[in-house]
């Protein structure tokens, strides 16, 4: 059996100015803990919201709750693509993508909110075996997307970070009301 090491946090230099905001909200030092952990106590918060708590916008132009989480599920995936052509060493420079577009063409706001747990569950778990897949090594290749050069463990922390500052947001102005 393989033993596992600790993917740390990335240093500055292993992703563009533009994440730091979000890399730098993930209070752990272990991504695939932090994963874990992040995902069990995101479930517990999510599952405390009632229906139309998801249904909410706190300004006209502004996503739903489900729109966010499916954000974020987009997102993930997006970003699991990207680490694992960085870990094999792809030098493609990759396209970026239209959160807003994704967001508008999504469907959240008709999916059961069971359907968008389930899927955000299927997501993370395969997140997880795919930074468990990668050797110390791979973590610290690079790869590049649109301006943005990236770490693989750096990809790992943005989507940790990218979780964190949506569920602040979404109890920060969403709940507050």
């Amino acid at each position: 059996m393989d033993k596992q090491f600790l993917i740390s946090k990335p240093l500055d230099d292993e992703y563009p100015e533009w994440f730091a905001a979000e890399i730098e909200l993930v209070p752990y030092n272990d991504l695939i803990g932090g994963l874990s952990d992040s995902f069990s106590n995101t479930l517990q918060f999510l599952s405390q919201l009632k229906e139309d708590d998801f249904m909410y916008r706190y300004a006209p132009e502004k996503w739903s709750i489900k729109q966010i989480w499916q954000h974020i599920i987009d997102v993930e995936r997006i970003l699991n693509y990207r680490a694992l052509r960085y870990a094999r060493m792809d030098t493609t420079i990759l396209s970026g993508f239209d959160e807003n577009k994704y967001a508008a063409l999504s469907n959240a706001d008709n999916r059961a909110v069971k359907d968008i747990l389930e899927e955000y569950a299927a997501v993370r778990n395969a997140t997880i075996s795919l930074f468990k897949s990668f050797t110390q090594e791979m973590t610290l290749f690079k790869g590049t997307a649109g301006r943005s050069v990236m770490s693989v463990r750096s990809v790992g922390y943005l989507i940790l970070g990218h979780e964190i500052h949506h569920v602040k947001t979404i109890k920060d102005k969403y709940l507050n009301r």
